[in-house]
């Protein structure tokens, strides 16, 4: 995954935004989710990254939400 198809959806997975926003291993992605580091959404047994606030806190526009622009 690229970073364009990342602000194209609503959330993905934590090592998929450990690794393109952060540089983070899959295991370096969790501790950091789970410390808060990374915002996170609880989906039933999935857990899952809001791309939009995250790409707002570093300055990025999302393709999709409330970042989203034409």
């Amino acid at each position: 995954m690229t970073i364009e198809e990342a602000l194209s959806k609503p959330t993905i997975s934590v090592p998929d935004a450990g690794a393109l926003f952060f540089g983070l291993a899959r295991n370096a992605a969790y501790e950091a989710a789970k410390r808060g580091d990374i915002e996170t959404i609880r989906v039933g047994g999935r857990i899952v990254v809001p791309v939009a606030p995250l790409a707002a806190r570093l300055g990025l526009t999302t393709k999709f939400g409330a970042g989203a622009t034409a």
